[in-house]
């Protein structure tokens, strides 16, 4: 039996070419016969912001300055529409620190539900305007993507895999990842941006080609 091919997909949670970019990675999987595992790699676009989160008003506003701020999110909006993604800047309050949103992400994985948990992250602070640091948040999302809420909410107080995360997230930065999403194929070809289908069903085929002749 071939190997499954496996795409790492380097991302944040309060990155919305990340939220693209998932959706576009469904659509281009759908439309291929081929058996496919994502395993999701943690990303912080902003580690400077502390536990508590920023006001995101605020953090735009210092980033971006007013004049731009009035239409950064018009590209994000019309993307989003095509691949029914509504996203609702005005809902979002807060810009948080997402080491906890990753942590939960990892766990995820344990028990074989990270697409789905990634998933529903990505429309908690999207299209809820959910604040993703805060803990009770992030539990009430593990338990709508069909893990113990419970468990992870005790989980979340502890300090289990705080030091994995961070060494997970330097990790990217060590092998040259400078912005997300960054799909790596195979673990030997890496394709930055939310791409489209096309250009994704694309590099996936290919990828595999020389793989499967390697």
């Amino acid at each position: 039996m071939p190997e499954r091919f496996t795409i790492d997909v380097v991302s944040d949670v309060i990155c919305p070419w990340c939220f693209l970019g998932k959706r576009r990675l469904d659509v281009a999987l759908a439309a291929m016969d081929k058996d496919v595992f994502i395993r999701w790699r943690p990303y912080m676009l902003d580690p400077t912001i502390p536990p508590e989160g920023l006001d995101r008003h605020q953090y735009m506003l210092n980033k971006f300055g007013a004049e731009r701020l009035k239409t950064i999110h018009d590209p994000l909006i019309e993307a989003g529409k095509e691949m029914g993604i509504p996203f609702n800047f005005d809902l979002i309050t807060r810009t948080p620190n997402t080491r906890d949103a990753h942590r939960l992400i990892r766990w995820a994985h344990t028990v074989e539900r990270q697409t789905e948990m990634v998933e529903r992250l990505f429309v908690a602070y999207w299209s809820e305007g959910k604040d993703l640091g805060d803990r009770d948040v992030l539990a009430h999302c593990a338990g709508d993507a069909g893990i113990n809420a419970q468990q992870i909410r005790e989980l979340l107080d502890t300090d289990q895999d705080v030091a994995e995360t961070k060494t997970e997230i330097e990790h990217a930065t060590n092998i040259g990842v400078t912005g997300v999403p960054t799909f790596i194929l195979a673990q030997s070809y890496a394709l930055v941006g939310a791409q489209s289908p096309d250009v994704l069903v694309d590099a996936i085929n290919r990828v595999a080609a020389e793989v499967t002749e390697g």
